[in-house]
């Protein structure tokens, strides 16, 4: 009897312990991503819109239009947006080879429309780039690209060997700490003075609802990057800006900064290890 006692009590012990093994490892399995789901909610943002685009600008020195409809894939247009950064939607106008840059701000007409009367310098391709937040969605940049016609004169873009500029009267130096590399958290820095007397400038007034904003472009265009002030209430002398360069490679820099009523933009060339 005692025979029996013992082999049913071992049985008893070997079923719990295997029991217990199974459970162990469930428990140690590979947890799951966590930013998995916030992966998934960034594709179905970005799969939410597209942009329409028109333009009758097709020389340069002549002005023309841009239209932008913004629509769901259904084709519905999209009925509204959220403020960002004091606009509906940011249009960035940049030339094949970097060396004309504008950031302008279309008129909504309503029903996902916008529209805006412009022109382009020269000759050769453009890039447009819109940036928007639908009201139910996330930051969306949508882009498309068109000809001016006639002879076409690049300009070669080549790193600065010094980050220091004078612009309307005012010197700009930008620091980058540290060197700039592929997914590193890099400050950028910039200073403000007065080309005269050096003195710094203090009085920069809102652009935007911030002190300044930047947008940098890699040399194929193919990597757009609007970043916004640390400090967005500063007025200077200094304005920090926060970034991460996605590849390597060469990057143009627009700072831009406002001062008596005027918007004056810095432009910085910058290679990336």
């Amino acid at each position: 009897m005692k025979k029996w006692l013992i082999r049913i009590s071992c049985l008893v012990l070997a079923v719990a312990l295997v029991a217990c093994g199974n459970t162990t490892n469930n428990s140690s399995s590979k947890p799951a991503d966590p930013h998995a789901d916030h992966k998934t909610e960034e594709k179905k943002a970005e799969s939410q819109t597209h942009v329409e685009w028109s333009t009758t600008i097709h020389k340069p020195k002549s002005s023309g239009e841009i239209n932008i409809k913004v629509k769901e894939h259904s084709g519905k247009a999209v009925p509204e947006f959220k403020v960002n950064h004091e606009k509906l939607l940011h249009l960035i106008i940049v030339s094949e080879d970097l060396s004309y840059f504008d950031h302008v701000h279309p008129e909504y007409k309503g029903s996902g429309e916008f529209t805006i009367q412009t022109q382009v310098p020269k000759a050769g391709k453009y890039k447009l780039i819109a940036d928007y937040i639908p009201k139910d969605g996330a930051q969306t940049t949508q882009t498309y690209t068109f000809t001016a016609q006639g002879d076409v004169n690049k300009e070669a873009i080549q790193p600065d060997p010094k980050l220091v500029k004078v612009v309307d009267g005012k010197e700009i130096s930008l620091q980058i700490s540290p060197e700039p590399q592929v997914n590193q958290q890099t400050m950028l820095t910039f200073q403000i003075k007065d080309a005269t007397n050096k003195q710094g400038i203090t009085d920069l007034q809102p652009y935007l609802g911030a002190v300044g904003h930047v947008v940098i472009l890699s040399e194929d265009t193919e990597e757009y990057l609007h970043v916004h002030p640390m400090d967005e209430k500063s007025t200077g002398p200094e304005a920090k800006f926060h970034t991460k360069f996605p590849k390597s490679g060469i990057y143009k820099i627009w700072g831009q900064f406002q001062r008596d009523g005027k918007v004056f933009t810095v432009p910085f060339v910058v290679k990336v290890l």
